[in-house]
């Protein structure tokens, strides 16, 4: 069954469910560029890979340590041994590192190679202060001083936006589409929980005509083929929550 929303579906921005969603889109994405692009520039899937760990505020949990049982029988004077405990422990959690991997689309020059456009779509880790968003930055202010096109998808509402100047750019999701030719000036596509997704297009070199994404038919190929019909609880509450008015619509769409 299709998604029971017209646009984006909160959902699938929880924990859970966003890191297969990117995955998804972005392989979708690549699937509707190439035969828009070819044979002058090839699409390719790249990743961005870095390591977080506690001074980035991130806490991974740890398994717990397994005990195994002896198959002999123990001793009886071993067996009857307690160990005094005077306070009994705390279980915590560790910082440890983790390695964060985070794929993009860079429609390249065939004939040179040359990176024409990068396609961003925005993580978590993209959007909160720490290691992720600091990597992220490095690489947008690099494309944002050089003649390559960027294409920044963002569709989670937790977290701070990417930085620019503009009046009236509030909305739950953007895009964004930033022509190497035309900078400082970008366009941004703002909507919100109850829009249906834009259609964009995807700049190619100035002389050549642009490709186009319908987000709404991506986002609904990647809903139809991951089967989240049958694995979302619509019943529970979307992460991160609503507003109170958007959860009222919410449920009218859900008809709880």
């Amino acid at each position: 069954m299709p998604s029971p929303f017209p646009g984006m579906n909160p959902y699938l921005e929880q924990p859970d469910f966003w890191p297969e969603v990117h995955h998804l889109l972005i392989s979708i994405m690549m699937e509707a560029l190439v035969p828009q692009v070819r044979p002058k520039y090839r699409v390719a899937i790249e990743k961005r890979i870095y390591e977080v760990n506690e001074g980035n505020g991130v806490l991974v949990g740890i398994p717990d340590v397994t005990v195994y049982r002896q198959k002999t029988t123990p001793k009886s004077s071993e067996s009857a041994t307690a160990v005094a405990v005077a306070t009994p422990p705390k279980r915590v959690k560790l910082p440890v590192t983790e390695e964060v991997r985070e794929s993009y689309l860079e429609v390249r020059d065939m004939a040179t190679g040359e990176v024409v456009t990068a396609i961003e779509l925005l993580s978590p880790a993209n959007k909160r202060p720490g290691k992720g968003r600091e990597v992220y930055q490095e690489k947008r202010q690099a494309i944002l001083g050089s003649r390559t096109n960027l294409v920044e998808i963002d569709l989670l509402r937790a977290g701070e936006p990417m930085p620019m100047f503009g009046e009236d750019i509030e909305g739950d999701y953007r895009i964004l589409i930033s022509r190497g030719y035309q900078r400082p000036l970008g366009d941004l596509y703002l909507f919100n929980l109850r829009d249906s997704l834009p259609t964009v297009p995807i700049p190619l070199r100035s002389e050549d005509a642009e490709a186009v994404l319908n987000f709404q038919e991506l986002l609904n190929l990647v809903y139809e083929r991951a089967g989240y019909d049958d694995i979302i609880d619509y019943t529970k509450e979307p992460v991160p929550p609503l507003s109170e008015s958007d959860t009222i619509w919410m449920r009218e769409m859900l008809s709880l």
